[in-house]
C-alpha cells in the first residue's frame, strides 16, 4: 500500500469512499458496517452486497465523513477477514492551515 506524506501547511481530508470488498459471510452485514462504524464514529457506512458465492461476499461500501482515515478502515476491513479489492471513487477537500 502506498503511503501518502502531505507538508505541514496542507490540510487534505477525505470526505468519501466508495470501495469494492470481498468479505466472508461472517460477520453478516450489520456487524460489519457496524464495526466499520466503530472505528471511525463520524462517519456513515452504506453496506450494499453485489454478489455472493459459497463462502464469500462481494460488497460495495460506501463511506462519508468529515476526515476519513482509510489506513484504520481498511485495518478493520483485513481484521474482519476482508480485502479492499478496489478504490472505485473518492472524494477529497484540500486546504491551508493558518499557521
Amino acid at each position: 500500500m502506498a503511503t501518502v506524506n502531505f507538508n505541514l501547511t496542507s490540510m487534505v481530508k477525505v470526505k468519501r469512499l466508495i470501495l469494492d470488498v470481498l468479505k466472508p459471510h461472517q460477520p453478516n452485514g450489520l456487524e460489519f458496517a457496524t464495526s466499520l462504524a466503530e472505528q471511525s464514529p463520524d462517519c456513515y457506512i452504506k453496506f450494499s452486497v453485489v454478489e455472493v458465492d459459497e463462502q464469500t461476499e462481494s460488497v460495495v461500501l460506501t463511506i462519508d465523513g468529515e476526515d476519513i482515515q482509510f489506513n484504520i478502515i481498511s485495518e478493520a476491513i483485513s481484521a474482519m477477514g476482508g480485502t479492499v479489492h478496489s478504490i472505485d471513487e473518492v472524494e477529497v477537500i484540500g486546504g491551508h492551515d493558518t499557521v
